[in-house]
């Protein structure tokens, strides 16, 4: 499947050593899932990834969510962004989610904030799914 991965199918990954968002991680790092990535999108999961709130409840540290960063980066297929498509969504913060997933071709972004980007997506021909929706649709391919 052609996703993106939101930032918060990320937190919720690094915060919980269980559920859709965590195995969606593992499929990333064993190189079963290659995501879209763009250089806002990477810099926005070490933005967040490293901030405290979300350190002091997962079992990592900096360094390795950096290196998951550095991973996704390694692994993922980049897309440049050669165009803006805003304004699409409510919150602006999100808008070069939906860039990346608009130019990389994506089927869907995966994000734990589906009703933020459901018309938008929908508009471009992308699937906004839950990342347990994404499990499921890429074990029926």
């Amino acid at each position: 499947m052609r996703a993106v991965l939101d930032t918060s199918v990320l937190v919720a990954a690094i915060r919980s050593k269980r559920g859709a968002s965590r195995e969606l991680l593992r499929m990333v790092l064993d190189e079963e899932l290659k995501p879209l990535v763009s250089v806002p999108l990477v810099l926005e999961y070490e933005a967040v990834l490293t901030r405290s709130e979300h350190l002091i409840v997962s079992v990592f540290d900096t360094i390795t969510i950096l290196g998951i960063v550095k991973t996704f980066c390694t692994l993922g297929e980049p897309v440049h962004i050669a165009n803006r498509l805003r304004p699409q969504l409510v919150d602006p913060d999100d808008e070069f989610v939906l860039e990346t997933a608009y130019h990389g071709k994506a089927e869907a972004i995966i994000t734990l904030n589906t009703r933020d980007f459901l018309v938008a997506a929908r508009r471009f021909g992308i699937s906004a799914l839950l990342p347990g929706e994404a499990l499921e649709r890429m074990k029926r391919r």
